[in-house]
């Protein structure tokens, strides 16, 4: 498939581009993928979605945190269809240039797909579940569609990976609560707008972000990428969380060495 050639074309980000992000921790930056690109993989990952995503409750019973969003991750384990997209080495070579890095490798990847009447995605910072010993971390928020402000698109706390307060919280509705009046009061400029077709954001674990609800009656559908710096060390968990994350996604990972199992491949390197 010819369009496939562009997930590992180079794409050039301005000296501009890299110093907003290191002064806020995020970017939105367009045009980095085409609609042909972006059908392609709308159709394969919805395809996988459906697949995994039976027994589902409905809606109105899930908890706030299951009402967000349908959650599947790894998908580049579960389909080969997927992994041109998840190991792009034009998103990853951006991740690597924004963190000022000599390159990444993997996290995790995970879909995230807001359906119809789906509710908020609460105030969080993702690094919260990670056992990761530094903040040069950095996820790729990957639209399959225009995402208009009805659908729920993500939103920032420019800057806000200054606040430590809020950094012990899990994504729910403490979470929600109290960062609502936290950042409400900060400096730190709230960012919402929609997404164009094509047009990717990437933000480090610790900045603060959340999504509204989708209020349209289509999904909203998402792949992220999560990328480390390639020489990422694993730390002392410090929760739970990050304990089930260490087992999970970085297995067989030795406290104070670095991340190099078999499901952490580098991505992009200089």
């Amino acid at each position: 498939m010819e369009f496939l050639k562009l997930l590992d074309k180079p794409f050039e980000l301005s000296k501009d581009q890299i110093d907003f992000y290191q002064k806020h921790k995020f970017i939105k930056i367009k045009q980095v993928l085409d609609a042909e690109t972006l059908a392609h993989f709308n159709q394969v990952i919805s395809e996988i979605v459906k697949g995994l995503s039976t027994g589902i409750k409905p809606l109105k019973e899930r908890t706030t945190y299951g009402k967000a969003f349908l959650q599947l991750m790894n998908l580049w384990r579960t389909s080969e269809a997927i992994k041109p997209l998840i190991f792009s080495q034009r998103i990853a070579k951006i991740a690597s240039e924004l963190m000022q890095v000599e390159g990444v490798r993997m996290y995790h990847d995970q879909a995230l797909f807001k359906e119809a009447g789906g509710g908020i995605t609460p105030w969080h910072a993702d690094q919260y579940y990670w056992p990761l010993n530094s903040d040069k971390t950095i996820t790729a928020w990957i639209p399959l569609q225009e995402t208009p402000l009805e659908m729920g698109p993500l939103e920032f706390s420019a800057g806000s990976h200054q606040i430590k307060e809020g950094r012990a919280l899990a994504i729910g509705d403490e979470s929600e609560a109290f960062l609502s009046k936290k950042l409400r009061v900060s400096d730190f400029p709230h960012v919402i707008e929609a997404f164009d077709m094509g047009e990717i954001s990437f933000h480090s674990g610790w900045v603060f972000h959340r999504a509204g609800a989708n209020t349209t009656n289509e999904t909203r559908k998402v792949m992220t990428i999560i990328y480390m710096d390639k020489d990422m060390v694993l730390k002392q968990p410090e929760n739970e969380n990050q304990i089930n994350d260490w087992h999970t996604w970085c297995p067989n990972a030795k406290v104070g060495e670095v991340i190099n199992s078999p499901i952490n491949p580098v991505l992009f390197e200089v």
